[in-house]
């Protein structure tokens, strides 16, 4: 594991931090970890299937179906 050294922190940041850590029954090193965490250990990003399973099932397949138009639509692109 790789350790962590944060300088220039407030000193009535690390008084809250070792007084979280009291009432938590841990460290202020064990506190810190918790917070880092909390903070940083659900920000991974959902891939495409978990987006795309995660919407909702609504309307029937004859609602999405792609209207055929003039046939300008083909030429945006071209």
């Amino acid at each position: 594991m790789a350790n962590l050294l944060v300088r220039n922190v407030d000193d009535s940041l690390v008084q809250r931090l070792r007084e979280l850590a009291a009432s938590h029954g841990r460290s202020a090193e064990a506190e810190h970890r918790e917070i880092l965490a909390k903070a940083l250990g659900g920000t991974r990003r959902k891939n495409l299937a978990e987006v795309l399973m995660s919407m909702p099932n609504v309307g029937e397949d004859a609602d999405f179906l792609r209207v055929d138009d003039s046939g300008e639509a083909a030429h945006v692109l071209g």
